[in-house]
């Protein structure tokens, strides 16, 4: 009972401060309006002046100002003083503004309306639109006075357009909502398949000497690794083997020039394979050919060495290709650069055996682009067990760079590139469409991803769009022919847009009949 009570008195008071306050109003205004200031004698304002406020305009008005420190907002005096903390003088405080309007008149304005009503005015040169500033004055340039002038919130925006009903379905405009979504990194490209070079072996002999039973009569002749390719006459190896065997001999100890390993290492230096060296150290008897034996298997993909030649260590008498694995050298753009890694997987296939496919994977990004083409040299690897990919064969490769989730995307069909900016036609509903512009970042089938410039669930124009853009374009021009001719900003402008408009209309009318 007593919480109630304490409640019911509460709200009448509340109730009697309301009435007290309204019933005060007339005698602030006479106050204001006929009792003198105390200063100098006179009203602060006049009784008509003082009819039109609210109560708290006019309480506002006459607020004693008070003096706060800067440093310390807690100290708070009534006249001009220094703060007894930190001795900064005070200074003084302003009451806070008032509204310009009421929360009622600007709930119907839209966000460009109440936007224009705030506009801070400018001042510009007539002669010289260039020069702009925030207060009166003259310009710097002809000596006139600068006049104001009111900047339009559309400055650097594409005019708005207004089609009618009839128009919109002569032009064929369709539209599409912006969304948000997965696209693919993955690059479609064209390579070649080239030798893997860390399979590539080159056969040279380790001593001069003649080259005597060559097996071997062509190039592209599969071999096997320790095939015997050739036999080699060196007496270089002839001296070496007769060393070795002077080394075995245990009864002729005094006439050893090397040791036993020593000896058996040269040859091997020299190389001569262990198991002629083993056979050499068995019979006792030196061999005057040597064998010279392929080091891997693989293709004979170059061949210099012929019965009876003289060769000497730079010689090189054959070069075999391991084909089991190849390299793809593809090139890729330079917009797509940031796609690639090593270890991305890759697909391809190749016009000579269509319906297969080959998988592999990235291995080498080269650190420098072509400078005529602009493209980066990329290095991949297949394996190629039967020996179907062929080096110099051209191959169609796809390399997947993996997913980007959650993107802004739009068709590719909606985007409009000038060469200077790229742009989409946004619809604002109501047959009213603008242009806007757009940073881009990756394309892929059909879809592009949008960095800035929309947002998710917007409708934009995915045909009939460059109409719609370049009517804009031209409304654009009438407002800087007016603005340039010294016309008024809304006259000038509503005549270009309707006559544009109209103009438009009746041509797409035209078109459609």
């Amino acid at each position: 009972m007593s919480i109630l009570l304490k409640r019911r008195n509460r709200r009448s008071a509340r109730t009697v401060a309301s009435i007290l306050l309204l019933l005060s109003v007339p005698f602030w205004l006479i106050g204001c309006g006929g009792e003198p200031d105390a200063k100098d004698g006179t009203p602060s304002e006049s009784r008509a002046e003082a009819a039109d406020d609210s109560p708290l305009e006019h309480a506002v008005k006459h607020l004693d100002p008070t003096y706060v420190c800067p440093m310390h907002p807690q100290i708070v005096k009534d006249e001009p003083g220094s703060c007894p903390i930190c001795g900064m003088d005070l200074v003084e405080k302003t009451p806070d503004p008032v509204p310009s309007e009421s929360l009622a008149a600007a709930a119907d304005d839209t966000a460009m309306e109440h936007a224009k009503k705030h506009l801070d005015p400018k001042y510009v040169c007539p002669m010289h639109p260039q020069i702009v500033k925030d207060e009166p004055g003259t310009c710097p340039i002809c000596g006139m006075d600068l006049v104001e002038k009111m900047m339009d919130p559309m400055t650097g925006k594409h005019p708005e357009v207004a089609l009618t009903p009839a128009v919109i379905q002569t032009l064929g405009v369709r539209t599409a909502s912006v969304e948000r979504g997965t696209l693919w990194k993955y690059i479609k490209t064209v390579g070649r398949v080239e030798y893997d070079e860390t399979r590539l072996a080159h056969v040279h002999p380790r001593a001069e000497g003649w080259i005597e039973s060559l097996s071997l009569r062509a190039e592209g002749e599969p071999v096997a690794a320790g095939q015997q390719l050739a036999e080699l006459y060196a007496p270089e190896i002839l001296s070496a083997q007769v060393d070795f065997l002077l080394a075995q001999d245990r009864n002729a100890a005094d006439q050893r020039r090397v040791s036993a390993d020593k000896a058996r290492n040269i040859l091997r230096l020299l190389a001569v394979p262990d198991d002629v060296i083993r056979e050499i150290e068995r019979t006792g008897e030196a061999r005057n050919r040597i064998p010279v034996r392929a080091p891997i298997g693989g293709i004979v993909t170059q061949m210099e060495a012929r019965d009876g030649m003289y060769v000497t260590e730079a010689s090189e008498l054959f070069t075999i290709a391991d084909l089991s694995q190849v390299w793809v050298m593809v090139d890729i753009y330079e917009h797509q650069i940031d796609w690639l890694a090593e270890g991305l997987s890759a697909e391809m296939t190749v016009p000579a055996r269509p319906g297969r496919t080959w998988e592999g994977t990235v291995d080498y990004l080269y650190p420098e682009l072509d400078p005529e083409t602009r493209t980066l040299r990329v290095r991949l690897v297949f394996e190629n067990p039967d020996l179907v990919l062929k080096p110099n064969m051209f191959a169609d490769v796809v390399i997947y760079g993996g997913p980007k989730r959650e993107v802004l995307k739009i068709p590719a069909e909606a985007l409009i590139v000038t060469g200077e900016r790229e742009s989409v036609v946004m619809a604002l509903g109501d047959g009213r469409f603008q242009p806007v512009d757009v940073v881009t970042g990756m394309q892929r089938a059909g879809e592009v991803e949008i960095l800035s410039g929309l947002e998710e669930g917007e409708e934009i124009v995915v045909s009939g769009q460059f109409l719609i853009d370049s009517e804009s374009n031209l409304q654009a021009s009438f407002r800087r022919m007016s603005d340039a001719g010294g016309s008024g900003d809304d006259g000038a402008g509503a005549g270009g847009d309707s006559g544009a408009g109209g103009e438009m209309a009746a041509g797409g009318a035209h078109a459609h009949h």
